[in-house]
């Protein structure tokens, strides 16, 4: 009888030792792949003016009249769509009249230089200079955009003073935009 336990006991240890090598891999893993993915999205395009109120100087009367220039302050476009190659934006200025009580200097006779302008990213600006600020017209624009970009500008303002205007302060608004 002893002899058949034995049998029996080494039949159950073979038996476990089997199971335990079918459980139990013949070798671990040391490294995995996991395939990961992230999106980025666009941001905005967005223009930055002189908050004023700006004082662009003074000027003597006079019959023949005069031209008054001053800089209007830093303007900054900044474009964070991360637009596709060739994309572009243009950024606009548009003036009111400059009056006081019962005299007008027309917006047709407001100009707008942009001089140097700072940029950051790649595309091409451009300077547009218009001697008339009656309607919304393009002051500085980029094209062949890629990714984000930046320009910042210090414009000058001519005012070509009409002869024998009133004596007065003069206001008005120049407003700026970019599409």
């Amino acid at each position: 009888m002893q002899r058949t336990q034995t049998r029996r006991l080494v039949l159950a240890a073979a038996s476990g030792l089997l199971t335990l090598g079918l459980v139990l891999p013949a070798s671990a893993a040391t490294s995995g792949i996991t395939p990961t993915s992230l999106d980025v999205t666009g941001g905005a395009i967005s223009i930055t003016v002189p908050t004023g109120p700006v004082d662009l100087g003074t000027t003597v009367n006079s019959v023949q009249g005069s031209t008054i220039v001053g800089a209007l302050g830093q303007v900054q476009v900044e474009d964070a769509r991360g637009a596709p190659a060739g994309s572009a934006w243009v950024a606009t200025a548009i003036s009111t009249a400059f009056t006081p009580a019962g005299a007008t200097i027309a917006a047709s006779f407001v100009g707008y230089t942009a001089g140097p302008i700072t940029q950051a990213g790649t595309a091409v600006y451009t300077a547009n200079n218009p001697t008339d600020l009656t309607g919304a017209v393009a002051v500085v624009s980029a094209s062949g955009i890629t990714g984000v970009n930046s320009a910042t500008w210090n414009p000058n303002i001519d005012i070509r003073v009409p002869g024998g205007v009133i004596v007065g302060e003069y206001t008005g608004t120049i407003t700026h935009s970019v599409t």
